[in-house]
């Protein structure tokens, strides 16, 4: 490996640990805010089992979503920003 790619690395992993502990902070941090998947999902009136098949998860995966155990990340929670936002429209694409 090259020596400036190494340090560049360890730098780098220097600098995660020190915002882990708390010594520093991150130079810019980035907040995803997932609408209230339940609310969402009562919006489009399905029951969880129709409305994990619609936007293609398991049961259990809406589930903890709703329960707060987990949280939507990446296209999953995009699509759920679409469906909040205008759910006729989304519903009108996914049944497509």
């Amino acid at each position: 490996m090259d020596k400036t790619l190494f340090n560049d690395l360890l730098q780098s992993l220097q600098e995660a640990g020190a915002i882990a502990r708390g010594t520093t902070t991150p130079s810019r941090r980035i907040e995803v805010v997932v609408p209230d998947v339940r609310a969402v999902r009562e919006r489009v009136h399905l029951s969880q089992q129709d409305f994990a098949t619609l936007i293609q998860v398991s049961v259990k995966t809406l589930q903890n979503w709703e329960q707060g155990r987990r949280h939507p990340t990446g296209p999953a929670a995009a699509l759920l920003k679409i469906v909040a936002s205008n759910p006729e429209m989304a519903m009108k694409s996914l049944h497509s």
